[in-house]
C-alpha cells in the first residue's frame, strides 16, 4: 500500500512565493519505510493559462515579457507564452481569472472559452497547478504592450499563425503551458472550431 507520512513541515521562507521544508518519509515499493528526507516545497500555487486561437485567421495571440527564471538560462531572458496569471481559488473562479488576464495582458474579449485540463507544473518541488483553457478572440483586434504597472508587467502582445507557432516548438515556443496548448489545439482543432460555430 502507498502511504507517507508528514514527520515535520515548517515555513521557512514567506515572501512573493511562500516555501515550506518537509521532513517526510514514505512506502517503499519493496515494502517496509524508505529513509525519511528532507525538501523544501514551493506551497499553495495555482495558476490559470489560456492559449488564445483565431479560427478565422488561423492566428495565436500570444504575450511575451521578460522572466526572471530565464536569466542566465535563454538569451534573451524573454518568454513567448500564453495568458496567464494566478488564481486565488477560495475566491474566484478559473473561469474568471482567465477572462480578467486575457482583458488585462492583451486588451482582447474572449468570444468563447474552452477547457483544456488541469495538470502539475514541478511536482518534485511545488503544489503549483495550472488550468489549462483555449479562448476563441478577434486577433485583427490584438496587439500592444499591456499588463499591470502596479505588478510591474510590462507585457507585449504578438499575433503569430498556427503554421509557424507548430514549427517553433521546443524552440521559440518552449513554454509549458504554450507547448501543451498548442499541441492539445491540433490535435482538437476541428472539433473545437465546430463547437464554437
Amino acid at each position: 500500500m502507498k502511504t507517507f507520512e508528514i514527520l515535520n513541515d515548517e515555513t521557512v521562507w514567506d515572501g512573493f512565493f511562500r516555501m515550506n521544508r518537509l521532513r517526510i518519509r514514505h512506502s517503499s515499493f519493496s515494502g517496509g519505510w524508505c529513509e525519511p528526507v528532507v525538501r523544501e516545497r514551493l506551497e499553495g500555487l495555482a495558476a490559470v493559462s489560456v492559449l488564445l486561437f483565431d479560427p478565422d485567421t488561423d492566428e495565436l495571440v500570444l504575450v511575451e515579457q521578460f522572466r526572471t527564471g530565464l536569466v542566465g538560462q535563454a538569451e534573451p531572458p524573454w518568454c513567448l507564452e500564453t495568458v496567464s496569471g494566478f488564481c486565488d481559488r477560495e475566491h474566484e473562479s478559473t473561469e474568471s481569472v482567465a477572462r480578467r488576464e486575457v482583458r488585462e495582458e492583451t486588451g482582447c474579449v474572449l468570444q468563447a472559452l474552452t477547457r483544456i485540463g488541469e495538470f502539475f507544473v514541478s511536482p518534485g518541488f511545488s503544489t503549483e497547478t495550472i488550468t489549462l483553457f483555449c479562448g476563441r478572440v478577434d486577433a485583427t483586434q490584438a496587439g500592444g504592450v499591456h499588463g499591470l504597472a502596479s505588478e510591474g508587467e510590462e507585457i507585449q502582445v504578438v499575433r503569430l499563425d498556427r503554421e509557424t507557432a507548430l514549427a517553433g516548438l521546443f524552440k521559440q515556443v518552449n513554454s509549458t503551458s504554450l507547448l501543451i496548448g498548442l499541441q492539445w489545439l491540433e490535435a482538437n482543432r476541428a472539433k473545437l472550431v465546430s463547437q464554437w460555430q
